[in-house]
């Protein structure tokens, strides 16, 4: 498959990610685990998962499970999602890039001898060594950075500043559980209203509460598995703009514009050799 990239990981950084190599002409796989957990659902193709298939900003992913099926929909200039949380599928569809998009702050497995060209966003992969590229993903002045040697920034776990909100925007669990929301996305919430309980394995309910009032930008899907201390929601401070609830995010945008730059030197590097 011509101009086949593999993106592992399809949550809403990654998303932006293969929105704009797909926008670009890329064929586009993506490969998710079994039960991705986005907060940012609406703009998260590994909504795929649960739904078969998902549109984000204009661009469709569909749900394949097998070399014949993704074939299919990439004939049809669309994303093709696979579960796959090893990357079996990079032996056998073998792209000339492999992206790492996973966001897991740390390595899980991506190694420069999986594709002429790896790349991967964020803390935990040193460039030159795990992979080709590392992209910078805190936010800041070095925001989208390319790194040819060396690492990204240390995760610091604190939120990225918004019209002065930082760790209170972000609630992350408490309890395990199953959840139930009782919010929605795009939902205007105010601070300490029950967003949604989580019910633990004795059956006891456990209430999670708006720690802000604004818009609740995001919020892991209905009747998950949850763990303690993992990121349930974010809340947005800004109430009167809803509409980026259901949009790919600046930071994310930045992001994958650094990448798609990455991937374009790569092929004129090629066409020129």
């Amino acid at each position: 498959m011509k101009d086949l990239i593999i993106v592992r990981g399809a949550g809403d950084l990654a998303s932006a990610v293969i929105h704009k190599l797909n926008r670009c002409g890329f064929k586009v796989v993506a490969l998710e685990v079994e039960k991705p957990l986005a907060i940012r659902r609406y703009v998260s193709f590994c909504e795929a998962v649960y739904e078969k298939e998902v549109t984000v900003q204009g661009v469709n992913c569909r749900l394949c499970k097998n070399i014949n099926e993704i074939d299919e929909v990439l004939k049809d200039n669309k994303v093709a999602l696979v579960v796959d949380p090893l990357g079996n599928y990079i032996e056998k569809l073998k792209p000339k890039i492999v992206i790492d998009a996973i966001i897991a702050k740390k390595n899980i497995g991506t190694n420069k001898k999986m594709a002429d060209l790896t790349i991967a966003l964020g803390p935990g992969f040193c460039a030159g060594v795990d992979v080709d590229v590392v992209i910078e993903t805190m936010r800041g002045h070095n925001l989208g950075k390319i790194i040819n040697e060396g690492y990204a920034l240390k995760n610091t776990g604190v939120p990225g500043s918004i019209n002065g909100v930082s760790k209170q925007r972000v609630v992350y669990s408490k309890y395990c559980g199953i959840i139930t929301n009782l919010a929605n996305i795009g939902d205007i919430v105010r601070k300490d209203q029950i967003i949604a309980r989580i019910k633990d394995n004795s059956g006891i309910n456990h209430e999670v509460r708006a720690s802000i009032n604004g818009v609740l930008r995001g919020i892991i899907r209905e009747k998950s598995n949850i763990i303690s201390k993992l990121k349930i929601l974010d809340i947005d401070p800004r109430i009167d703009e809803v509409e980026n609830c259901y949009t790919i995010s600046d930071k994310a945008r930045c992001i994958a514009g650094s990448v798609l730059e990455v991937v374009v030197s790569y092929y004129n590097k090629i066409d020129k050799s």
